[in-house]
């Protein structure tokens, strides 16, 4: 079997391990988009927000007195704090799901064509797997053809990111919310950047501008990704000749983005009365980014401490710079250090409740960068055993993260310190096969008791 036949034996895999649900807060304001578009015509979520809320009122109390209780404070219209780009990109299968229920129902089925069950979700939700898992395919090219990888480090780079970072759990387990949909959009935005660096053509430019443009609608954070391909491009303005072509390459970048970010300014008139985001998000900024290095080493919230295999990609991508002194590798972790400093600047830096550090997902392929160059430099020394032992490790530590945070044996709001290291060699191995049995047999029970 030929080493990119890996990925393709991962991904089904994972595949069993979706699980198709729209149930929190963000992943709500998705999908209230996609079936407000698509059903009501309208940006007015009311009655997508009450048939969610009716489901668990118990579990959405706090959903309630936030986005049914209040209302937007300039408009008065129902709060929305999400982009409108998951919804966008959920859009093609949600309406293949909708001529589907309309046929079955037509043959005498008594599904719901209603936008709310279970095929919609469905679409929804597995879109994103699909969408996540181009964004890895995308990744493997990335790294061979332009970061010149050989194949099995490749294969081994993308595995790792996808299996060894909270990526896995947002492809599976919560696929409701934006960031495998991020995994693509921001992946597809350094892919076509790399591509317009060879071609060099005033098209290929103004196509990374709108790929970037796409994955701010997806998360408005992911617009500070075109910092490197912007950078870059203007860099080249004022290196190479004065012509129109040349000095049109940032101009071009900087309007594909506004064009492909236009539909997220629309929203924020229409629903917040101004051109951008609701007040009651803005003013949880802090724009000196305070909480910079906890975002990375908190010991209950840190990236590293949730993600070890991040800690080695970030080193690899360090290493591979003062190596080699790559402008690309440069403005790569110029981009990462960006996203650090927006999430260090958000009040809800310690993105407690959620799984991992998740607003890093949509950094997966800059950590894949460095981790690759990390893994070619160790796999001559090391040899495949021990390189697939170490990743092993880590992998193991993501997956068993995600045991313990199903099963609630950890605190899911912090990592506790030395109990979660315990419980990944102690409780995870010996609670693993009942609650795989129920996972497969009754996911709901699983949910609601632990294992």
């Amino acid at each position: 079997m030929r080493a990119r036949h890996t990925l393709g034996v991962l991904l089904l895999a994972s595949v069993p391990l979706v699980t198709p649900r729209i149930r929190g807060a963000d992943e709500i304001e998705h999908f209230a988009y996609l079936r407000s578009l698509a059903f009501d015509r309208d940006l007015d979520f009311g009655d997508e927000y009450e048939h969610f809320y009716a489901e668990d009122p118990q579990g959405l109390a706090a959903f309630k007195a936030t986005f049914l209780d209040r209302r937007e404070p300039a408009t008065g219209r129902f709060i929305n704090f999400a982009p409108v780009g998951s919804a966008l990109l959920w859009a093609p299968p949600y309406l293949l799901a909708h001529a589907g229920v309309l046929v079955a129902r037509s043959l005498g089925s008594g599904v719901a064509a209603d936008g709310f069950s279970r095929p919609y979700v469905m679409a929804a939700c597995f879109g994103s797997v699909a969408y996540g898992f181009l964004g890895l395919l995308l990744l493997y090219d990335l790294l061979r053809r332009f970061r010149g990888a050989a194949e099995p480090v490749a294969v081994w780079t993308v595995a790792a990111v996808w299996w060894g970072t909270p990526a896995l759990y947002y492809m599976t387990i919560a696929t409701g919310f934006a960031h495998a949909n991020s995994l693509l959009t921001v992946t597809g935005t350094l892919w076509l950047w790399m591509r317009a660096r060879r071609h060099d053509t005033p098209a290929a430019w103004a196509g990374v501008g709108l790929a970037a443009g796409l994955a701010g609608l997806v998360r408005e954070q992911d617009l500070f990704f075109v910092l490197a391909p912007g950078l870059d491009a203007a860099r080249r303005a004022l290196r190479g000749p004065r012509t129109l072509a040349g000095l049109s390459r940032p101009l071009l970048l900087v309007l594909g983005t506004a064009v492909a970010f236009a539909p997220q300014l629309w929203v924020y008139r229409l629903l917040n009365g101004r051109f951008g985001p609701s007040q009651l998000v803005a003013r949880k900024m802090n724009w000196t980014s305070p909480h910079f290095w906890q975002v990375l080493l908190d010991p209950g919230h840190g990236l590293f401490l949730w993600t070890p295999l991040a800690a080695l990609a970030v080193a690899g991508l360090v290493w591979s710079w003062s190596r080699e002194r790559d402008w690309v590798t440069g403005l790569l972790g110029l981009a990462l250090l960006a996203q650090v400093f927006v999430n260090g600047a958000v009040e809800s830096w310690t993105q407690a409740g959620g799984f991992g550090s998740r607003r890093f997902v949509s950094a997966t392929p800059i950590l894949a960068w460095g981790l690759a160059a990390l893994l070619a430099a160790l796999r001559p020394r090391l040899g495949r055993a021990w390189l697939a032992a170490g990743l092993a490790i880590l992998v193991w530590w993501n997956v068993s993260l995600m045991a313990q945070f199903g099963l609630r044996l950890m605190d899911r709001q912090r990592l506790e310190w030395p109990r979660v290291a315990l419980n990944q060699v102690t409780e995870v191995p010996r609670r693993i096969g009942r609650a795989a049995y129920l996972f497969f047999t009754d996911r709901e029970r699983l949910v609601k008791e632990g294992a």
